[in-house]
């Protein structure tokens, strides 16, 4: 017999995927509770017993992606492990959850014009705080690691390069992989290896 929590969890994963395809093809001013019960084959009341609001969507979605993202990289840049082990660890796992949650870039992107509050809120939630990478930075450049720069272009650099790949992927696909998707999580996994050296190479001293 199949419990009743099990059943529940399936229907919560089965609105997060809705959900997540809803507000990737029409934004979260143009999501519509409707469409996303419709998405998760489910009604309306039901959609609303669980989450009640887009706003309880939004966060459980974020959460769902981030919740082991975020603390693993901060007791990681806290660890005792290199400076370059750290950057490594941190360019690896962010490439790793933006693949695996391709729809993220294009929304987060989308929403940063429209409700930034809301994406730094939920940032903050899962235990995101700039200071910890900037400072962490801050110190290896007093220490001689790597050279002086404004720390906030490099932190900027990184992430950069990291999400644009997934973010353009429609275009990077069509142009330049001719749609096959093998051969684009291919490069994916390489540009794990490229940005990090890319980064490396150009911060050591």
């Amino acid at each position: 017999m199949v419990k009743i929590k099990e059943i529940e969890k399936s229907t919560e994963i089965k609105i997060l995927e809705a959900a997540k395809q809803e507000f990737l093809e029409r934004g979260f001013d143009g999501a519509r509770m409707q469409k996303i019960a419709e998405r998760a084959g489910i009604n309306k009341a039901l959609l609303h017993y669980y989450f009640r609001s887009k706003e309880n969507l939004f966060k459980a979605i974020f959460q769902s992606v981030f919740e082991n993202f975020f603390p693993k990289v901060v007791k990681t840049f806290q660890s005792e492990i290199s400076f370059f082990d750290k950057l490594k660890f941190f360019i690896d796992n962010y490439i790793d959850v933006l693949s695996k949650n391709p729809f993220l870039p294009a929304f987060i992107l989308h929403e940063i014009q429209l409700r930034p509050e809301m994406l730094i809120n939920s940032m903050k939630e899962q235990g995101f705080n700039p200071s910890v990478f900037l400072n962490m930075f801050k110190r290896e450049m007093e220490n001689g690691v790597i050279c002086n720069m404004r720390v906030e272009h490099l932190v900027v650099n990184i992430l950069s390069m990291c999400i644009f790949p997934v973010a353009a992927a429609p275009i990077i696909k069509g142009m330049i992989f001719k749609n096959d998707d093998i051969e684009y999580q291919q490069f994916l996994e390489e540009r794990k290896i490229i940005v990090y050296e890319f980064v490396v190479n150009s911060i050591k001293k």
